[in-house]
């Protein structure tokens, strides 16, 4: 069969059954269970006779969504928790994964321009970070602690605290979406600016390694939990603007669901981040570099691989085996 017969023949079929999967739209499980299969069948045979067609991307991302919702419809709902993190959330982000990819593209893009801001203006340091934050940095790199701001306060006292202002950023981030997603640019502008010169002032010093091993201990964490904050507000902001095929309105309900989802997941990496600010980063000028160095690299391998490289595997392993093993009851 020819490409365009095989869309034309099943199209109307996978419109209706995306509406259904939007709008909750079925009499019982059994039926999403039966037209998932369906779909899944029309995807094996669409890799199989059409591999470089982008209606393979198409069936993909619908599979992706109707087994989310199979798995609200399950019974058996006792694991709930653990699947909304071992398999809702990676089934999100590989549907998703191309905002995060931008909103790391724009990351690394408004650092730079931080860095570079900073290297060309001896007093843009100044102007994003306070002169009395810079001048109490100098006094800590002539006492030969580049970082001991971070000693400052209780254990417990910093960790809330650092916790509570994260959590504060990552949820404005995402809620600013909601203004055509320059809201979560403007956020990551202000803090990557501030990351960028924050860095390179560090360097300019001559304590640039120094630094490192204290703020990512804890950075490595933080500031990859906030990329994927922006990438949700960009979903919530794209969800307004690209409706598709739907209503703005519920493109916009369900680009809000799924953003609360992905913003609700990076809470854990949050917190995680909050009590190593809080207990360890303090101790990083009297740390081996072994451990320092073994503390960011552990953090970042977890968190990167959370959101960049599982999702492919949940994925794989669902398309590999093409319908649901359980049964819906």
């Amino acid at each position: 069969m020819r490409e365009v017969s095989f869309i034309k023949q099943n199209k109307e079929k996978w419109l209706s059954f995306e509406r259904a999967v939007f709008n909750n739209d079925f009499e019982d499980p059994d039926e999403l269970a039966s037209q998932y299969i369906h779909l899944i069948n029309d995807l094996a045979y669409a890799q199989t006779y059409y591999p470089k067609s982008k209606v393979i991307t198409y069936l993909n991302q619908l599979a992706a969504k109707a087994f989310q919702k199979i798995y609200k419809t399950k019974r058996e709902d006792t694991n709930r928790i653990v699947s909304f993190w071992k398999t809702e959330i990676p089934l999100i982000c590989y549907q998703y994964r191309k905002f995060i990819y931008i909103a790391f593209i724009i990351f690394f893009a408004f650092t730079s321009i931080g860095v570079i801001s900073a290297a060309n203006d001896g007093e843009f340091v100044r102007s994003v970070l306070g002169d009395s934050y810079v001048n109490m940095s100098i006094e800590n790199i002539e006492a030969g602690d580049p970082v001991a701001v971070y000693k400052s306060g209780s254990n417990w006292g910093s960790f809330i605290g650092i916790t509570i202002n994260n959590l504060r950023v990552g949820i404005i981030a995402f809620v600013l979406g909601v203004f055509l997603g320059i809201g979560t640019l403007y956020i990551m502008f202000k803090n990557c600016i501030m990351l960028g010169s924050f860095q390179y002032f560090f360097y300019d010093k001559g304590v640039l390694w120094e630094s490192v091993r204290g703020i990512w201990i804890h950075g490595a964490m933080e500031i990859f939990a906030i990329v994927i904050e922006a990438a949700a507000g960009l979903i919530l902001g794209a969800s307004i603007l690209f409706p598709a095929t739907h209503s703005r309105y519920t493109s916009f309900k369900q680009g809000a669901k799924t953003g609360i989802k992905i913003l609700i997941s990076t809470f854990p990496f949050t917190f995680s981040a909050g009590f190593l600010e809080g207990f360890i980063t303090r101790y990083s000028n009297i740390m081996p570099n072994w451990l320092s160095t073994g503390i960011i690299l552990i953090t970042l391998s977890i968190i990167s691989y959370y959101y960049l490289i599982y999702p492919f595997k949940v994925q794989k392993k669902i398309t590999q085996t093409q319908i649901l093993s359980p049964s819906p009851n």
